[in-house]
């Protein structure tokens, strides 16, 4: 299958690219804005714990479940406006935030502000790949995308630090307001219309079946992360794999599905998918343990800890602008194949790391595990949302997004988990004299120990800290196999993907201009 392209963008599209920078960058520092946000807004709302994780992680579900809903939908109804409506839904839910008199409140704030969330992601990348349809260009406009989520990612502890110097922690979520507002303003004048054609009915039992079969995946995921393998886990995992056979079924016999199955069977589609999810894997487990080394074992503030991630936001922001760029000389496969080889030199510097004066070492490591994740997130991507033809472009955002969500998950429930299991066997024992309360906390895991530091000896506290120091340092050397092989495998099936725009680039010495599916030639 080939598609005609429409030739070179011009400062419109770029001028675009911007206007969709303001809704990437809204989501990346939402991500991160909250955590510094909690201490406070605990005092005042009081949540239980319970309540408390629902805070924090009502987002996240939300987003995931219905990203392929929503990429779906922007294809249906047109992307620039299901962008435009998701902004204003967004600045709604992010003002009932803000204003929140009680915990509850304040969960469904945040469970709208995923639902909102899952309309934009997916929309800024397709309208990406209606307007920039020169490969070349494609591929370093979705790498500034990825700079883009970077910068808010890295900005958010930064800005949430600010904010709550000065206001309360309800202006945390108010950053949201101005962003979007300037985007409802120049969207309309610089960002294009798109709208699949025959697009079909919308099937709702098919969206009933994608949230039944992400959300409980996901669930399952996060809670094996925080109890381990419990009946309770296996029976989400297991209703929500039935839930995925269920779903794909229905896909194959609808004529206008939510999410086309067979843009599975094209091989740069499906092994993109695959790299970013490994590599992705890698990636959620390390900022889960590297965030709790920075405050619990190097004993920094929240604020300071969250300057050390400066570093390793910007080698994610060179890799993602740097990687399509050289991208057009050597395969695809082999830039991120490269660069994956270099993030095996983090992941290692991890697996040396002490629990003293591991500070440096910790930021080195993780700035390179981020030098592997830019790659990732700027080619990978562009192999999957170039590899969908026109009409299947949200779809095919929300399917790369979706992926990713489900990535960061697996890593912090498994190799966090891998963690906690090598703090456990290194502690076992150890506080046998201890009141029985603080024996579990101290025996559970290093943030449990922190909770009970004043009644602790310093030499058990400074146990706990060298017992999860060990465990990120077995992280660390599985992530370093783990992301080789990944590297090899990523080299050899990507191998058929031709330098990005080389097809275009005979083609126009030719006269006519031509791509095949991803404008990679093979």
């Amino acid at each position: 299958m080939r598609r005609t392209t429409r030739g070179r963008a011009g400062i419109k599209e770029w001028a675009g690219l911007a206007v969709l920078a303001l809704p990437t960058v809204l989501l990346g520092l939402d991500v991160t804005v909250l955590h510094l946000a909690l201490p406070s807004l605990a005092v005042d709302l009081r949540p239980s714990s319970t309540q408390e994780l629902w805070i924090v992680d009502a987002y996240g579900f939300l987003i995931a479940g219905f990203l392929i809903t929503m990429g779906t939908l922007g294809d249906r109804i047109g992307r620039r406006r299901l962008l435009m409506i998701g902004g204003i839904a967004f600045v709604l839910a992010s003002l009932m935030a803000a204003y929140s008199t009680s915990a509850e409140m304040l969960i469904a704030a945040r469970a709208a502000l995923g639902i909102a969330g899952a309309t934009l992601m997916p929309s800024t990348l397709a309208l990406i790949s209606n307007m920039f349809a020169n490969a070349r260009q494609r591929a370093l406009a979705i790498g500034l995308w990825a700079t883009f989520f970077a910068l808010g990612m890295a900005a958010g502890p930064l800005v949430g630090g600010v904010l709550l110097e000065y206001f309360w922690w309800g202006a945390a979520f108010l950053p949201a307001v101005p962003m979007v507002g300037i985007m409802l303003v120049a969207a309309p004048v610089l960002l294009p219309e798109y709208r699949a054609p025959q697009s079909g009915r919308f099937d709702f039992l098919s969206v009933a079946l994608s949230l039944t079969a992400i959300l409980p995946v996901i669930y399952g995921i996060k809670q094996f992360a925080k109890d381990g393998l419990q009946p309770g886990v296996v029976a989400a995992l297991v209703a929500g794999l039935v839930f995925v056979v269920a779903f794909v079924r229905r896909q194959r016999i609808l004529a206008s599905p939510l999410l086309d199955v067979t843009l599975f069977r094209n091989r740069a589609f499906s092994v993109a998918l695959g790299m970013m999810l490994v590599g992705l894997v890698g990636v959620g487990g390390t900022m889960f343990l590297v965030t709790q080394y920075l405050q619990l074992v190097a004993d920094l503030s929240p604020m300071t800890a969250g300057l050390l991630y400066g570093p390793p936001a910007l080698m994610m922001m060179l890799s993602s602008i740097v990687a399509p760029l050289v991208a057009r000389h050597i395969r695809p496969g082999y830039v991120v194949a490269g660069v994956l080889v270099i993030s095996v030199g983090g992941y290692a510097l991890l697996a040396l790391v002490g629990s003293t004066g591991g500070v440096a070492l910790v930021v080195a490591g993780f700035s390179l595990v981020y030098l592997g994740l830019g790659a990732i997130a700027a080619l990978g991507t562009d192999l999957v949302v170039g590899a969908a033809p026109p009409e299947k472009a949200g779809s095919a955002s929300a399917m790369s997004e979706t992926v990713q969500e489900l990535g960061l998950a697996a890593g912090i429930a498994f190799l966090g988990s891998l963690a906690t299991a090598v703090y456990r066997l290194r502690v076992d024992g150890q506080a046998a004299s201890l009141p029985p309360d603080v024996a579990e906390a101290f025996g559970d895991s290093l943030s449990g120990a922190a909770s009970v530091a004043s009644q602790l000896p310093d030499a058990l506290l400074e146990q706990a800290r060298e017992s999860f120091t060990a465990g990120v340092n077995v992280v660390g050397a599985v992530g370093a196999a783990g992301i080789l092989v990944l590297a090899v495998l990523t080299a050899v099936n990507l191998r058929h993907i031709g330098t990005i725009g080389a097809h275009e680039s005979a083609n126009v010495e030719e006269g006519h201009y031509e791509e095949p599916i991803g404008g990679l030639a093979k």
